[in-house]
């Protein structure tokens, strides 16, 4: 009696359905995704127990350098305590990210150049275009017109050298608020301003919708009431005398309530 043959079934599989769900997925990451902006320097903040998020939206960013850990310095402290802000608006188009720039910088440079009246400074449309761009910088009001002129590459290289003496915004124990300003004092105080000048004027426009009042308010809300708006982000290894200068230039202007960012603590992480 012959062998029955067993009819062989196909192995393939269709791969199809898999495929378009995959390319789902992944345009789904992408679009609700939020990427991590560009930093002069690389900072580790310190371990802490709190679960609070500092927010993506309303907030400004003040980032305070390490010494340099390379071990090709000879004093790595030379490059510690340099400072940097950002400012990020909301997601509202009125009161995006570029436009908060702008409104900060044009406020700051006024405030510098009253203080400054023998050696003021002006910038260009293209200057405070570049500026609006930019997410973060570190640098005295005096050499700001130079570092807008360079190319994005440009700009990065010299920002990310910490040895470069142009590099870090200005800051001293100065705690005088109605007296001569620090450039760092100077930034805050069109912070504050800019705030105010928001909350106070602009949300009262009668052709904005009820959403977009509660928007432009969002901002000053965030840095008077909540303590959200001022982020410090610090190195864990950076002195805490150097993260003071920073507390109390803040206080000097006013603004009490800040934020220190933080990496959450490990359970088998040491307390100290």
């Amino acid at each position: 009696m012959g062998k029955v043959k067993i009819k062989r079934k196909s192995t393939l599989i269709d791969m199809t359905a898999m495929s378009d769900v995959t390319v789902l997925l992944l345009t789904f990451f992408m679009l609700t995704s939020t990427f991590l902006q560009k930093e002069p320097t690389i900072v580790y903040t310190p371990s802490s127990v709190s679960e609070e998020k500092v927010p993506m939206n309303n907030v400004v960013t003040v980032l305070v350098s390490s010494a340099d850990k390379s071990g090709k310095l000879e004093d790595p402290s030379t490059v510690e305590g340099k400072l940097f802000i950002s400012f990020t608006g909301d997601a509202d188009s009125t009161l995006s990210s570029e436009n908060i720039r702008g409104m900060m910088l044009d406020e700051a440079v006024a405030l510098y150049n009253e203080q400054h009246k023998n050696a003021p400074i002006a910038l260009t449309a293209a200057q405070k275009a570049a500026f609006r761009q930019t997410n973060m910088f570190g640098t005295s009001f005096q050499h700001l017109p130079d570092l807008l002129t360079m190319s994005v590459t440009e700009r990065d290289k010299e920002q990310g050298d910490l040895t470069n003496p142009n590099v870090g915004i200005p800051i001293n124990d100065n705690k005088n608020r109605d007296g001569r300003l620090n450039d760092f004092q100077i930034w805050l105080k069109a912070i504050y301003n800019v705030a105010q000048r928001i909350n106070n004027e602009q949300r009262e426009d009668p052709s904005l919708t009820e959403e977009q009042r509660a928007n432009l308010s969002n901002l000053y809300t965030a840095l008077m009431r909540k303590g959200q708006g001022i982020a410090i982000k610090a190195d864990k290894d950076t002195p805490f005398t150097t993260v003071q200068l920073v507390f109390d230039n803040l206080q000097t202007m006013k603004l009490n309530k800040f934020s220190l960012m933080t990496a959450l603590k490990s359970e088998d992480e040491p307390t100290q």
